[in-house]
């Protein structure tokens, strides 16, 4: 009897799981919440601080991990007012016919002003409004990373809205759905792919423009912050290849800790918001997303947050619309809102204008067949770069989406690729150009492919992802050759998001001109006919007057192109290759 009983109780242990404590298995999101805190702590501390005038950056390593923390926090900072300005920009462009025709116009002369152009501006008004704190020059720095972080993102949230198909909008005007059971049930889950490659790119486009967003001169201030993009700069005005390989060794680091942290887990759980009706074979999968679901914490803050904020809000606007479906005359006061608020834009459109015209009155002949003849000489570099960015992003992007395992290798690589900045890299390869026989205006073309290609490749990735499984079935079903898929599914299916990635690759390049056409090693300037070296020399020697009617032009030119081109292509993106029954 005895024996039995141990071989009951054996039997009786053996049968019950042997799990992990759940401390053990929230420990990473416990620890991952308080480096958070302790890094927005200490960043907050360093804003409030008084105001440096110049601080002095060491090129030692053991100055790298504080930098890193506090460039990675400004690019993380500028992504939440990216994505927040996305939303609310993309939606009103999509859904109001009358401010479509300006707002699209506008985001594509935003998008072609490069991060220079916007230096003055952006970084007199914020010392203005905190002249005795460092935060006035952090919020400048957090805003021109903005400025390149939100244009792609909001182009492809725009993009996705125009080209929801017709069904699912009738679904859900017959169970009379509220504005915000539209937009987090339909529109916000249908953009979720086209979004978060847009997302990876614009935080790439933030460490690419890092430099230029961290170090610069303001009159005559020479005004430099913690971090490492103004590490990188420092490292390449000094000729310190040892400093440049620490600081893109590290950057590195944190681009492909960034990805398997963050995007991974976001790629794998945005597939169930695919548009199909047969669940795809080959699925995107993430560690970090399996640790997350087997999280306790997480649930429990959504249980205490999350869940009650969401049905409030569903409640809220659902009473709202009803209200305002009893009330059609309350629209009266928000009527004359609108008006006041639109003249007082046109008022400071006017002001603005007059004020660029007297200082363009003193604009010399020699000034303006400078800045006419770079306008010809870039324009011809835009379209050279995106014709050969083309021809190998489509098929090698429409590869990494139809295959996910290949997409988990590339994308990391696509990342680190994008993510580095050219001025890092220009030094090396500026050296091998002029060593085979180029120089600065092939290497100009190269820059401009570095910074730029990488907009077609993530979203025509993004595009070729979301192709629905059901229709690559019904391919090998009836045993359509490749060059049939090509024609009636895959440049059909990825059109909307290529698109979205040749206009935002064009405002790219002609931003990232102001880098490939102008650039200092070891205290010389190499230099190539072209407008973004107008920019950047009128940056340089504080030519106002050159700078603003260089930047004007070169936004003409891109709102000319988007008006006769990107316009058109758009338009038959929403209408012949929409995805719908």
């Amino acid at each position: 009897m005895a024996h039995n009983k141990t071989s009951a109780r054996v039997l009786t242990w053996g049968t019950i799981p042997r799990t992990v404590p759940s401390i053990l298995q929230d420990l990473p999101v416990i620890c991952a919440g308080i480096a958070l805190f302790y890094a927005l702590l200490s960043m907050t501390h360093y804003w409030l601080a008084p105001a440096n005038a110049q601080t002095t950056i060491q090129l030692g390593v053991s100055a790298l991990p504080k930098y890193a923390m506090f460039s990675v926090l400004r690019i993380a900072i500028a992504y939440v007012f990216s994505f927040a300005f996305t939303l609310v920009y993309g939606y009103i462009a999509a859904y109001n016919a009358k401010a479509e025709r300006f707002m699209i116009p506008l985001l594509d002369t935003l998008q072609s002003i490069p991060v220079l152009s916007f230096l003055p501006g952006v970084m007199l008004a914020m010392v203005a409004l905190f002249p005795t704190r460092q935060l006035g020059v952090e919020l400048g720095s957090i805003l021109l990373i903005f400025t390149g972080q939100v244009w792609n993102m909001t182009f492809s949230f725009y993009s996705s809205l125009k080209s929801i198909p017709r069904e699912m909008r009738e679904v859900a005007e017959i169970y009379r759905w509220s504005w915000w059971q539209r937009f987090t049930q339909m529109e916000l889950p249908y953009a979720a792919i086209g979004l978060v490659w847009n997302s990876m790119m614009s935080v790439a486009g933030g460490w690419f423009f890092l430099m230029a967003c961290e170090m610069f001169v303001l009159g005559n201030r020479d005004l430099r912050l913690p971090g490492l993009g103004s590490y990188l700069q420092t490292a390449a005005n000094a000729g310190d290849i040892r400093a440049i390989v620490w600081g893109l060794g590290l950057m590195i680091g944190i681009i492909v800790l960034i990805d398997q942290l963050i995007w991974r887990p976001v790629i794998a759980w945005t597939e169930k918001f695919k548009f199909e009706q047969v669940e795809s074979v080959e699925a995107p999968h993430s560690f970090v997303l399996d640790l997350l679901k087997r999280s306790r914490v997480l649930p429990f803050l959504a249980r205490v947050s999350v869940i009650p904020a969401r049905e409030y809000l569903s409640l809220y606007f659902a009473k709202k619309q009803a209200a305002s479906a009893a009330k059609r005359e309350d629209g009266f006061i928000g009527r004359w809102v609108s008006r006041l608020l639109l003249g007082a834009m046109l008022v400071g459109v006017v002001y603005a204008f007059l004020k660029m015209s007297m200082l363009l009155a003193g604009l010399t002949k020699a000034e303006a067949r400078g800045i006419l003849v770079g306008a010809g000489a870039t324009f011809l570099r835009v379209m050279s770069t995106l014709a050969l960015a083309g021809i190998w992003t489509i098929p090698a992007g429409v590869m990494v989406g139809l295959k996910p395992k290949l997409s988990a290798i590339v994308q990391p690589i696509a990342q680190v690729a994008a993510s580095v900045p050219a001025t890092a890299l220009f030094p090396i390869i500026l050296l091998m150009l002029i060593r085979v026989g180029g120089g600065l205006g092939i290497g100009s073309i190269v820059l401009l492919l570095l910074g730029t290609q990488w907009y077609i490749l993530f979203n025509v990735i993004a595009g070729a992802m979301a192709i629905p499984t059901d229709l690559k079935e019904v391919c090998n079903v009836f045993r359509i050759d490749k060059f049939e898929r090509w024609r009636e599914l895959y440049l059909p299916g990825i059109f909307p998001y290529l698109i979205t990635g040749f206009v935002t690759a064009s405002g790219g390049a002609w931003n990232a001109s102001i880098i490939a056409e102008y650039f200092r090693f070891k205290g010389q300037t190499y230099t190539v006919t072209g407008l973004g070296s107008v920019i950047s020399s009128a940056a340089d020697s504080g030519n106002s007057r050159v700078l603003i009617a260089a930047t004007i032009l070169m936004a003409a030119m891109v709102v000319t192109i988007n008006r006769l081109l990107w316009r058109r292509l758009y338009a038959l993106a929403a209408t012949k290759f929409k995805l719908e029954g």
